[in-house]
């Protein structure tokens, strides 16, 4: 048995039926992705990505037969998937697996959904594609985690590690939704293996390009499953033959164990936790310490200086380069920078402690908040670095005016392994996000609508309900 056909079986076993926590944790999975999507068209203009892609997919035209999540539009199903999947990662706010550190569902709700939507699925059958692709995209993301390195090698090498793996899950979810066995699901993610791309310079120096990585991943995923359903193929070593996927993206380390042993019994799709801030995950717990010191008092005027430690490997991503992280280039940059996530914190705060109206554009050019982020510095701390990536820590370290030091270390974020979001929380979290497109009535419908996928006879038309109560 090779890699890529232990997890089409995998897959193709599924149909046979999934475990009732499974199958809750998927619903959870699709309203948040929902909730995230309907958010992030709050975001209007033409230089938004998800507006250039559906302009874009626009002129591609076809036969529309899947959902634009949020809008009265049907497109084909590969560009309903690009536009849901830029759409659920626009906001930074998708769901993290540790530790291979990458967003799953963003790539494959919206690939199942489309697919879901255009063949005629049930829920039931959608939530075990949502469970396939989120289990393969988490643990071809687990292989590529390097003990000693304290990193996922994708990461130090500057891939996206949600998109490239993604992109894969995206295909074998799809390809399980299309009906095809396990070798045709073999072959769909064979055929993926060669479409799976990103690269990470964005959360560093700027630019609107990552944004579409987990929609180009949902529109690949269902573009490779078609690709299979009409007879191409992919080669039977994807992942560990000698020019495959583990060699051609890390330098062929990776563990396979972490791809394979429990596959179908301890599911890693169920450590995947939900995101409390609309913010990159390693500013996390720089939030957490930073909402602490203030709900224990401290007042931005009272600072002079703030240290933010944090483990090594995301400094690069949240603290580098210096001059861009205390001064961010746009409102969407500023999700990736920890001087300015601190700074927003005790100055800000919505939601569930930090919220979308603290990157709006009229928050980002506040003075006050980028007059504190200069007075963050963001150091290495060892403590972080041995926990990282299995939970995202911090330390914040505040010298006030009148002399007083002041410090708080968060050992695991808030929403991760240790600290995870109540069925509650997330639910506020599906609330706020849909308010701010969406009537109460239209986002209580949507919920209910999600809450009910698993004995839902068509997917086809969930949408509808939320538009239809909206008006």
């Amino acid at each position: 048995m090779t890699i890529v056909s232990t997890l089409a079986e995998f897959a193709a076993a599924s149909r046979a039926g999934l475990p009732e926590p499974i199958v809750a944790d998927v619903t959870g999975r699709v309203l948040d992705t929902f909730g995230n999507c309907l958010a992030a068209q709050e975001l209007t203009g033409p230089a938004e990505p998800h507006e250039a892609i559906m302009r874009l997919a626009g002129r591609w035209g076809g036969a529309g037969e899947s959902s634009v999540i949020g809008r009265r539009l049907s497109l084909p199903a590969p560009s309903a998937a690009l536009v849901n999947g830029t759409l659920a990662h626009a906001l930074d706010f998708d769901d993290t697996h540790l530790p291979s550190v990458l967003h799953p569902s963003a790539s494959v709700v919206p690939a199942v959904l489309a697919v879901a939507e255009a063949v005629g699925a049930s829920g039931a059958e959608l939530c075990q594609a949502v469970a396939v692709g989120d289990e393969i995209t988490n643990r071809l993301g687990m292989a590529s985690y390097i003990p000693e390195m304290r990193n996922s090698l994708f990461f130090e090498k500057g891939w996206h590690a949600t998109s490239i793996c993604g992109t894969v899950g995206a295909a074998a979810g799809a390809a399980l939704l299309m009906g095809l066995d396990a070798d045709g699901i073999a072959h769909a993610m064979g055929i993926a293996a060669s479409m799976g791309a990103g690269v990470i310079e964005a959360n560093r120096t700027g630019g609107t390009v990552k944004r579409i990585h987990c929609g180009w991943a949902a529109h690949a995923g269902v573009v490779a499953a078609g690709m299979a359903a009409e007879g191409v193929t992919g080669p039977p070593t994807v992942f560990e033959g000698r020019f495959g996927f583990f060699q051609a993206f890390l330098d062929g380390r990776y563990d396979e164990g972490a791809i394979t042993d429990g596959l179908g019994d301890r599911w890693e799709l169920l450590r995947t936790v939900y995101k409390p801030y609309p913010s990159n995950h390693f500013t996390h717990p720089g939030i957490d310490a930073a909402l602490a010191l203030r709900a224990g008092g401290l007042r931005p005027g009272d600072i002079a200086e703030i240290e933010l430690g944090v483990a090594a490997a995301p400094l690069r991503t949240i603290g580098e380069p210096y001059e861009e992280k205390v001064r961010p280039r746009t409102p969407y940059h500023a999700k990736f920078s920890g001087p300015y996530t601190v700074a927003s914190a005790l100055i800000g705060g919505g939601g569930l402690g930090l919220h979308l109206d603290d990157f709006t554009e009229s928050a980002f050019r506040d003075e006050r908040r980028l007059a504190l982020a200069a007075r963050v510095r963001v150091v290495p701390d060892a403590e972080c670095s041995e926990e990282f990536p299995r939970a995202f820590s911090a330390v914040l370290r505040v010298r006030t005016t009148d002399g007083r030091r002041l410090e708080h270390r968060v050992h695991s974020s808030r929403g991760g392994p240790e600290h995870p979001l109540t069925m509650d929380e997330l639910q506020t979290k599906y609330e706020l996000n849909a308010a701010r497109v969406l009537p109460a009535r239209a986002a209580a419908t949507l919920a209910a609508e999600v809450r009910g996928l698993p004995g839902r006879a068509k997917v086809a038309g969930l949408l509808d309900a939320a538009l239809i109560a909206g008006g």
